[in-house]
């Protein structure tokens, strides 16, 4: 093997290596939420994450688990009725 071959290879499995390491510890390289829901579905939801930005996401992402089925959706951080949601969660947070 040359050495661009070798170098090529060796870039690769660094790369591999470092995908894999941050599926690992549950960090995704790239936004959670591609779609997000702005319909009030309050009495739906069972439990409500929310995630700051990061540095492989400017957005702040809001994910909701719904009660019958478990699906987990994102909404819409600028409708109204989420905004209470995350007004609610962060006083919850408050000493």
């Amino acid at each position: 093997m040359n050495f661009c071959t070798s170098l090529i290879v060796f870039v690769a499995v660094l790369s591999i290596a470092e995908g894999m390491s941050l599926r690992g510890v549950g960090a995704d390289p790239r936004c959670r939420c591609i779609e997000t829901e702005s319909r009030f579905m309050g009495k739906l939801i069972k439990k409500v994450e929310l995630f700051p930005p990061n540095p492989h996401c400017k957005d702040t992402e809001i994910i909701a688990t719904l009660k019958h089925r478990g699906d987990k959706i994102c909404l819409d951080s600028n409708a109204p009725w989420v905004k209470k949601v995350i007004d609610k969660i962060l006083a919850n947070k408050k000493p």
